[in-house]
């Protein structure tokens, strides 16, 4: 199946390019003699009413081969002289030589947006976490609906993503649903600087908001509390209070928030390893359906006060013992650092390098500003305070194209995993994916465009440059995992076949338009004796570039290849 996608993958950009060329030139009245799909052989041949469309024995490519005087190898009709390509205007001829790499670099928006087509429900624009020390903590709360962003209606957490990405350092009005109420808020998103591959800085406005709401999975930190007498450990996960079903830690609080301290029934979820699992080579967890009966204490103060959700939080923590799993830890790697300074599973991390922290994604947070230097972290166990200093895993790597990478890396986890979220219909699903058609094709020529000059700069190392074998590779690869990973494949590869055209090498476009550019200047065409030079010096270019792809190919799949060379011997001689 390799070879039919390899095949489907260059033939459909070979023609998208080759459509490009044909559709200008017929569309300027140039007269078209042969649109091939394909080298050598011809195995289909139709004949048209001027023009011949063949498909090739080889699909490595195609041309488009129209009427030209200095190619022509028969006269040329006197009706056809206003329709051969050295007659039309220089604009004419860079607009049909452009059109072959542009279409290769617009198609991918077609691409994309025929992926992005397919999200017919999208998360709703609800708050489920406010993430501390960011602009929207103590303005936005857990629950609330996001109705518009600076006036602009938006009915999904994408569209607010969207808006709020182009707003850094800029005030903006949110209006919010909550309690049943419409409240006006203003904050000004965050400058979040993101350094891609490649060295790329993105930067993108946040406000510190996640979708998803935290499911019902609870952490027990004390053994004197209401739920660990109830039998209530950390990690259980809380299905129903009562028997009234509950799926996120928000809808608990508010079920526990509500008890005057008379006993509830607790449904829950236990994490029990098997250690025979797989034979011990994983570990595995199996929940284990139980129940409890929990007896929470007495709300003192004004028992009928209404509290907002981080009160009721508070509340319910001090009533019952229970919060949220959020910063329970829930493994940490034999021999890591973090395991050398005394951490272990179900500790409760209260602090870093003495500053409290409220929530896991804080922590990483912080651990990334500052990755390199040691750090002190503060944590509790059955109540009782303990820390330890500790460094992060710094790995160092090159990949297989000889780009050096290096990361520091917090192998600790804890386990705070997300509710089911309630979709919502995606009601402009047309205008939604042609906009991130267009947004991720933006982004793929950016990382395309600024690979070639880090290639010229001498940041990427030539063993990057790819051939047919490395291609081969990735179309068998991106088939085999499905439709969605073959487009967008087929997506970048196309980008990367339309810039390479529009480089200044003569055979390519690039080439025949930096022809046409110094016929501008000069107010002539150049001679055919300096053009069939520059072809040829053009020619010499490609097939070094070929040589140095194929050399990488051949190093980069040797193993494979290897193999491949001795099973086929090896079947002939058996």
């Amino acid at each position: 199946m390799d070879l039919v996608y390899f095949i489907i993958l260059v033939s459909v950009l070979v023609f998208v390019h080759e459509l490009g060329h044909f559709a200008v030139a017929k569309a300027f009245g140039v007269k078209v003699i042969t649109f091939s799909l394909g080298f050598g052989p011809k195995i289909v041949r139709v004949r048209g009413k001027e023009t011949e469309y063949c498909i090739g024995l080889l699909p490595f490519g195609g041309f488009v081969k129209m009427l030209e005087k200095t190619d022509s190898t028969e006269p040329i009709l006197p009706e056809d002289e206003k329709r051969t390509f050295e007659a039309q205007a220089a604009w004419k001829r860079v607009l049909i030589v452009i059109a072959g790499p542009a279409m290769n670099v617009l198609f991918p928006v077609l691409l994309y947006t025929s992926v992005y087509f397919e999200d017919r429900e999208l998360l709703p624009p609800t708050v489920g976490v406010v993430l501390p020390g960011h602009p929207a903590d103590g303005r936005l709360l857990p629950g609330d609906r996001i109705l518009a962003v600076d006036g602009e209606e938006v009915s999904n957490f994408t569209g607010v993503q969207r808006l709020v990405s182009k707003k850094a350092g800029t005030p903006v009005k949110f209006s919010v649903e909550r309690d049943g109420k419409t409240v006006e808020i203003s904050i000004t998103p965050n400058d979040d600087t993101e350094v891609r591959e490649l060295d790329i800085v993105e930067h993108t406005g946040r406000i510190g908001i996640l979708p998803s709401f935290p499911a019902s999975v609870i952490g027990v930190p004390r053994t004197d509390s209401p739920a660990y007498r109830a039998g209530l450990r950390t990690f259980d996960r809380v299905t129903a209070v009562n028997g009234r079903k509950v799926e996120r830690y928000v809808d608990l609080v508010d079920a526990l928030s509500q008890n005057r301290g008379d006993a509830l029934v607790l449904a829950f979820l236990r994490p029990v390893a098997a250690p025979e699992a797989a034979g011990g080579l994983v570990d595995i967890a199996v929940l284990e359906p139980q129940v409890a009966t929990l007896t929470p204490l007495p709300r003192g103060g004004d028992a009928k006060a209404e509290l907002d959700s981080v009160a009721r939080a508070a509340d319910v923590f001090a009533r019952t013992g229970i919060e949220s799993s959020d910063l329970y830890v829930s493994f940490v790697p034999s021999g890591s650092s973090e395991w050398k300074a005394g951490l272990r599973a179900g500790d409760r991390i209260t602090a870093l390098d003495g500053v409290p922290k409220a929530k896991w994604h804080s922590i990483e947070e912080d651990l990334v500003r500052e990755a390199s230097r040691r750090r002190k972290l503060e944590w509790t166990r059955d109540g009782e305070p303990m820390g330890g200093s500790f460094e992060l895993r710094n790995e160092q790597w090159n990949d297989e194209f000889g780009q050096h990478y290096e990361r520091y890396v917090f192998r600790t986890t804890h386990f705070a995993p997300n509710a089911p979220d309630k979709m919502v219909p995606n009601d402009r699903r047309l205008r939604y994916s042609l906009s991130r058609g267009f947004a991720e094709t933006g982004r793929a020529i950016e990382f395309v465009a600024v690979g070639f000059l880090r290639l010229l700069q001498g940041r990427v190392s030539l063993a990057a440059v790819s051939g047919p074998i490395t291609l081969y590779d990735v179309a068998g690869r991106a088939g085999a995992k499905g439709t969605t990973y073959f487009v967008w494949a087929m997506a970048l590869v196309s980008i990367n076949l339309g810039i390479i055209n529009l480089l200044p090498i003569p055979v390519l476009d690039g080439g025949h338009l930096a022809f046409l550019v110094v016929e501008t200047v000069r107010r002539r065409p150049l001679t055919r004796r300096t053009r069939e030079i520059a072809s040829l010096i053009g020619m010499s270019m490609l097939v070094l570039l070929m040589a140095i792809a194929f050399k990488n190919d051949v190093s980069r799949h040797w193993t494979d290849i290897a193999a491949s060379v001795h099973d086929m011997f090896s079947r002939g001689h058996s």
